[in-house]
């Protein structure tokens, strides 16, 4: 949709320059376009036009747009969404499909798409698709009103959705049907009373977009009414702590672990981690201190807004996070006692099931999911303004955003990224989502191959190929 208003914008252009060139008339024109031309295809490169052509070449308009916002700055600026860099993804890999030594399934037999989350835990979390929704906080990310409407987007399609680090809305809970509350250690995460209201608490650390430092909201990037609600005024800087004082020390987050099981009644309880180098180290701390589940964050995980340089330089790409991930804990043996969670980037159903096929349990969606749920509304805003200032908290256009119309965009994508994958499972011949795996998968390209432990889609390296039978050659 957001792609289909900036087509329509630009038909619209064409059409203003159209009808420009029949009013002023076709000679005036060509002589404009005849003076522009010739300029073009005569002056020296330092004075011509085209310079800026073979400067972008050297320098993407992307990075040169935000130099020139740190030339006004004069200090670290903030990109929202995430990382535009290309990392090596699940494009990938393919799967094999089922046709004569593995029979796929009919077209309407049942596929299972249900998952549990922390299956040992007092309490599990039983979710109807393994899709979650990401992190987004009432106040330091999206306004009330998208707040309201992924949660109820969420509710309708079976699934959870997290409360990020903001304060925790009522009419959140009220319509969420699986919440997930984020423990940042700050007065409004920490509440006993809000604790209790959680399905699930996912202790945060880090996010792809942020890596593990802790964010930072300045004076007037928080509305008034949720700055009220976090209790500091509006000329606060106020950091959002990680979830525990000393992160190394797994004796200390185990005892906030069973702290907050005791608060909960049993629910369970994980951390959220960004994938970095010592991504082993970090879930053998986690695993000692008796996690139910981990959330892990891929470096094309996206925020409300960080530092360009946290999110394009730091961490680890989602592919090669989630299989070194799923390694260390199968060789942890924590197989069906610790769910593993993966985000960052997944943007179509293809993603999604590749991530369940390497080991995930289940997967966030974050980016893909709020572009889903503004994909009806988006024309309120542009061309004049970003679709993005619909969603934020402090966007000039959040009041134009319909949270009933939100959640019901938001549940027709849920429901059809979920269908999408029961069609892939069904062409493997799998009867349950959580039963695709490696041995569904080939891959494109040996480094892919290298990451995944999958095949190589073409065979054997060309040394090792066999030969072709001379006889049959000769009969082509």
């Amino acid at each position: 949709m957001w792609l289909l208003a900036w087509l329509l914008g630009g038909a619209a252009v064409l059409a203003g320059a159209w009808l420009l060139a029949a009013a002023l008339g076709r000679r005036l024109v060509d002589a404009a376009v005849d003076r522009a031309l010739r300029r073009l295809l005569t002056e020296p490169y330092h004075e011509n036009l085209w310079e800026l052509v073979t400067g972008f070449g050297h320098n993407p308009p992307g990075p040169t747009l935000e130099n020139a916002l740190r030339a006004r700055a004069g200090r670290a600026i903030r990109r929202p969404i995430g990382t535009g860099r290309r990392f090596r993804d699940f494009r990938g890999l393919l799967f094999r499909p089922a046709q004569l030594t593995r029979r796929p399934l009919e077209p309407d037999e049942p596929v299972d798409t249900r998952v549990t989350i922390g299956p040992q835990a007092r309490r599990p979390v039983h979710l109807d698709i393994p899709v979650l929704l990401a992190a987004m906080g009432y106040g330091v990310a999206v306004s009330e009103r998208v707040a309201v409407a992924l949660a109820r987007g969420a509710a309708l399609a079976g699934t959870a959705c997290n409360a990020g680090k903001g304060p925790l809305l009522p009419a959140v809970r009220r319509e969420a049907r699986i919440l997930v509350v984020q423990y940042t250690g700050t007065p409004w995460t920490s509440d006993p009373a809000v604790l209790r209201q959680a399905d699930m608490v996912e202790i945060w650390f880090g996010q792809g977009a942020q890596a593990g430092l802790e964010p930072t909201l300045e004076p007037g990037d928080v509305p008034r009414q949720a700055a009220e609600a976090m209790g500091f005024g509006d000329d606060e800087v106020v950091v959002l702590p990680s979830g525990a004082t000393d992160r190394r020390d797994a004796q200390t987050l185990r005892r906030l672990v069973h702290d907050l099981r005791a608060v909960t009644g049993g629910v369970p309880i994980g951390v959220k981690l960004a994938a970095g180098h010592d991504l082993e180290a970090d879930l053998d701390v986690a695993l000692a201190a008796g996690v139910d589940f981990i959330s892990l964050d891929g470096a094309q995980g996206g925020t409300h807004a960080a530092p360009p340089i946290l999110a394009d330089d730091f961490g680890l790409p989602t592919l090669h996070a989630l299989c070194r991930a799923r390694r260390h804990l199968d060789a942890r043996g924590t197989g069906g006692r610790v769910s593993l969670l993966v985000g960052g980037g997944l943007l179509t159903p293809g993603d999604c099931l590749k991530c369940l096929a390497l080991g995930a349990d289940a997967v966030y969606m974050g980016t893909a999911a709020l572009f889903a749920a503004t994909h009806e509304q988006v024309t309120r805003a542009m061309p004049w303004e970003p679709p993005t200032e619909l969603v934020w908290a402090t966007g000039v256009l959040a009041r134009r955003f319909d949270p009933a119309r939100g959640a019901e965009s938001l549940a027709r994508f849920l429901r059809a990224v979920t269908d999408e994958m029961v069609i892939g499972a069904r062409a493997l011949g799998k009867r349950a989502l959580r039963d695709v795996n490696r041995d569904d998968l080939v891959a494109l390209d040996p480094e892919t191959a290298a990451i995944t432990g999958v095949p190589l889609a073409y065979g054997f390296p060309a040394a090792d190929a066999p030969q072709a039978d001379p006889a049959r050659r000769q009969h082509g």
